[in-house]
């Protein structure tokens, strides 16, 4: 029986690779404590490690886990920018899981949209306070709207489908288009011409803060922005003065550049010493959800399978279909 470790546990997980470990042939161990350097230790007298998108494997992790004798990490996500791909070159395999279900982060995406955009948080808190009035939620209609999509993977192409669903005009950007039936453009021509840009893309040192003061200078005033990606697509002190001066008609973010210190945590209770969340999560017109665009059932139970079957495939000899090798410069796909 193989023993895993795995990292940043939280109960949803639980269950779904409870389910798996058995057909596997796996006992599995879970810390709620992220990796780190510091924490690479208690993978001591396992074999092998399952890690998420805010655990740390950068160099010093890395050795740290080689050191006791590790010889492989499963991403169970899709994207691997917390990766030092070129340290675990001959010390760490590593392997991810691509494809879970593109639907729950597209389908996340348009609901941050329709919250944001008719205003349903606000709606919800009035309501609670026996509040009625409708004074300050008059959206607009999506239909006729023009959607840019960066990003045309599978995730950008469901979300496509599901703005054509609405009668929405589509456009796109991305270095090797896809979709057939939809507009490519530059960046700063997406931005013109959008009523909405949802960022799909992956987080890479070319897409790094994509959205920043220039291409919001560009953007159509009163676009909304959404995000579902990877925080650091966007510069937050960018977004939040495209906010504050009405270039932006509203944002939507299920992720943030600076979220490991707090995504996935209970801080109501705390004093959250990031100004930039703070302010972000104040102005009316933004919306923060905790990174769950995937949190479906459906992938949930996708996630556990793949990770568990590219561990199984280490195991056992066999090729790992979704390795990730220190050569490949895109980081995750989207």
């Amino acid at each position: 029986m193989r023993k895993i470790c795995l990292y940043d546990a939280k109960s949803y997980d639980k269950i779904h690779f409870e389910k798996y470990k058995a057909q596997f042939d796996f006992s599995i161990e879970y810390f709620e404590t992220k990796l780190n350097p510091h924490t690479a230790m208690l993978a001591a007298g396992r074999d092998a490690v399952v890690v998420f998108v805010n655990d740390s494997l950068n160099a010093d992790a890395i050795d740290a886990l080689f050191r006791e004798g590790i010889g492989v990490a499963a991403l169970r996500c899709s994207g691997y920018n917390n990766v030092d791909c070129e340290a675990a070159a001959g010390k760490l395999r590593l392997a991810r899981v691509p494809d879970y279900s593109p639907y729950s982060v597209a389908e996340h995406a348009m609901a941050l949209l329709l919250t944001l955009n008719r205003r349903i948080h606000r709606a919800y808190n009035r309501t609670r306070d026996y509040n009625f009035s409708l004074n300050g939620l008059t959206g607009t209609d999506l239909h006729g709207k023009t959607a840019g999509i960066v990003g045309t993977g599978k995730i950008g192409g469901v979300f496509a489908d599901i703005c054509k669903g609405f009668g929405m005009n589509v456009c796109a950007h991305d270095i090797a288009p896809t979709l057939p039936d939809v507009e490519y453009l530059s960046l700063m021509d997406l931005c013109r011409k959008s009523d909405v840009i949802s960022l799909h893309c992956p987080l890479t040192p070319d897409t790094y803060h994509l959205i920043n003061e220039e291409t919001i200078a560009e953007v159509k005033r009163g676009a909304y922005l959404i995000n579902t990606s990877r925080g650091a697509l966007l510069d937050s002190e960018a977004l939040l003065a495209g906010i504050q001066s009405r270039r932006l008609g509203g944002a939507a973010l299920d992720v943030y550049e600076e979220e490991s210190d707090f995504f996935f945590e209970d801080l109501s209770d705390a004093v959250v010493r990031d100004d930039m969340l703070t302010k972000l999560i104040s102005m009316p017109n933004v919306i923060v959800t905790s990174h769950q665009g995937f949190l479906t059932e459906e992938a949930l139970d996708a996630i556990a399978y793949a990770t568990c079957k590219n561990l199984n495939d280490y195991f056992n000899g066999k090729p790992m279909l979704n390795e990730i090798y220190a050569e490949k410069k895109l980081i995750g796909t989207l």
